[in-house]
């Protein structure tokens, strides 16, 4: 008995010695709670955004995590699995405010680095701090409605991204920049290739005519949007704007390729190019409204419009942002004579799917075009993948496999395309559809023929 009492006297001094004193408690809870109010509160405090627009353009701001008290927030950030109390320097939330450093935009890496570091060294000051206290360690969780983050949904917010902007950019814009070569494209001249003298020489006369501002691709997808955008926020009277978020449809970038050459003058000379309505271009007609690249450019202005104006509020309202350009071409021929001039055409391509032995019901590809004078339509494919995409800023170069395809087309007898450009014409727009027996080699000369007679209901 007596041995008994003394193993428990020994355990209990132990347990004595290990718990913090009261005073320990106390300064612990002050240093956690002066750490909050001197380095957190100014960011919750700022009129300023975060590092977070880094890479983020709409959506989310560190300031969604912070409560206006130390308790809560840390308590938040604790049950949301963004503090690590075994190892403060670990928790994913400063991971978050240094995911910046993998940007590969060096111009806005540089421009946010002191914002980051200040942040992240706050945060970790105060997490330390609030991990070495007990009695923060200890708090019950919050209600859910207290629990600070983000109003918008995790897919709104991934797709706010900068980086997936980016992406969509290069696939349905930068991915078709040889449409401008030589003139807004001065990286793509290779001065020993013996075809390139002469774009050389016309490049170099309308630069040292325009400019600067003939350079709109840089020599990578990251500078060219970058330069975009910030010629897009400055306001240039009487010049329209490369990208128009107010009205993508009368974004430069859309109706400069668009438009005709400016009138010539007396001496035969071209009249200087508008850059507003009506817009001339000096290059020429590079494509067509309603074609397939203009859909893709209008497209892409009318997402990023939304995305910088912050209008998504679910995974309902994101664009499917899973178009993979090709070089392989659908010509439909001899169009019915009822389908007039530059009446806007979409093509769905559907595979054979050999394990059900039935045609795949979602497309592989989609394609876009205008009943041509000489009664044919021609459209560049884009391939679609999933939802995700799921592949990298070199998905440039896909392509169908040879096989058996039904291509079912839908013509835009009432113009909707007009407004709404984006749009997928419905089954009140189907024509028919017709199985065909593809190569599909690329270019224009090599393009799958059709002839419309084939299209059956």
């Amino acid at each position: 008995m007596v041995r008994q009492l003394l193993v428990m006297l020994v355990i209990g001094s132990l347990c004595v010695s290990v718990r913090p004193s009261n005073a320990e408690e106390e300064a612990a809870a002050a240093e956690s709670l002066a750490v909050f109010e001197q380095r957190i509160m100014p960011i919750f405090r700022s009129p300023k955004p975060s590092s977070c627009v880094q890479c983020h353009l709409a959506s989310v701001d560190l300031k969604n995590y912070i409560l206006p008290s130390a308790e809560k927030t840390f308590v938040s950030l604790r049950d949301q699995g963004l503090i690590d109390l075994s190892q403060p320097e670990n928790s994913k939330i400063l991971s978050l405010i240094q995911m910046g450093d993998k940007d590969l935009d060096r111009g806005a890496k540089l421009i946010h680095q002191r914002t980051r570091q200040s942040e992240y060294d706050a945060f970790v000051a105060w997490i330390t701090a609030c991990a070495a206290d007990p009695r923060l360690r200890e708090l019950p969780p919050l209600s859910e409605a207290e629990v600070a983050r983000p109003q918008k949904m995790d897919a709104v917010i991934r797709h706010n991204r900068k980086d997936r902007l980016l992406d969509s950019f290069v696939r349905n814009i930068w991915s078709q920049r040889m449409r401008c070569f030589p003139c807004h494209t001065p990286f793509e001249i290779d001065e020993t290739d013996g075809k390139h003298p002469q774009a050389l020489a016309n490049y170099r006369k309308l630069e040292a005519e325009f400019g600067q501002r003939m350079n709109i691709f840089q020599e990578t997808p990251e500078a060219t949007l970058r330069q975009l955008i910030l010629s897009s926020n400055r306001s240039v009277p009487g010049r329209l704007p490369m990208i128009n978020v107010q009205d993508p449809a009368k974004s430069l970038l859309v109706l400069k390729p668009t438009s005709k050459l400016p009138a010539k003058d007396d001496n035969g000379d071209f009249e200087k190019a508008s850059s507003t309505e009506p817009v001339s271009h000096r290059g020429g007609l590079k494509m067509f409204v309603n074609d397939q690249s203009w859909k893709s450019f209008v497209s892409w202005i009318e997402d990023y419009a939304r995305v910088v104006g912050d209008d998504y509020e679910s995974a309902d309202d994101l664009p499917a942002d899973n178009w993979y350009p090709t070089q392989q071409v659908l010509r439909l021929s001899q169009t019915p004579e009822d389908w007039p001039a530059m009446t806007g055409v979409q093509f769905f391509i559907h595979a054979w799917d050999r394990q059900q032995n039935e045609w795949a019901p979602h497309p592989a590809a989609f394609t876009q075009g205008l009943v041509t004078p000489r009664r044919m339509v021609n459209g560049t494919l884009f391939v679609l993948g999933s939802e995700d995409g799921g592949k990298s800023l070199n998905s440039l170069h896909e392509s169908l496999p040879a096989g058996k395809y039904l291509v079912k087309a839908y013509v835009d007898r009432q113009s909707r395309l007009n407004s709404n450009p984006t749009m997928w014409l419905s089954s009140e727009d189907y024509v028919g559809q017709a199985e065909i027996e593809a190569q599909w080699l690329e270019g224009f000369k090599q393009a799958e023929m059709l002839p419309a007679a084939r299209l059956q209901k």
